[in-house]
């Protein structure tokens, strides 16, 4: 019984991980098309405000993918038996969770002033 739960944990994880690898990919994807394609053709050269807006995006993006690696991490947790791989878990958890953090007050910072040019 126990070894089918690891079994199906195991999975649960790699299909968590999947599904964050597609969101990141999605992500620079929709990240580089902006970036190549103008939307107009008068256009050369992005705006630094156009750059901004998908940089913001991309972070959005990553954001979720981190928290769904973060969740893959959790659930191999709970089916790794030694201490030496919850050590590991945890260093990982910790660096994606400061990853998480500086990423979300990169997005935050770049969202306050568009919302305060909005308010005026």
């Amino acid at each position: 019984m126990e070894e089918m739960f690891k079994e199906f944990a195991g999975k649960i994880a790699l299909a968590v991980e999947m599904v964050a690898a597609l969101i990141i990919a999605y992500g620079a994807l929709e990240a580089i098309i902006k970036l190549l394609i103008p939307r107009s053709r008068s256009e050369t050269a992005l705006p630094f405000s156009k750059r901004k807006e998908i940089f913001l995006r991309f972070g959005v993006w990553m954001l979720l993918g981190l928290e769904f690696e973060l969740g893959a991490d959790i659930v191999r947790s709970a089916i790794s038996p030694t201490w030496t791989d919850i050590g590991q878990l945890g260093a990982i958890a910790v660096i994606r969770t400061f990853l998480n953090y500086f990423l979300e007050k990169d997005v935050e910072d770049l969202v306050e002033p568009r919302t305060a040019v909005k308010e005026l």
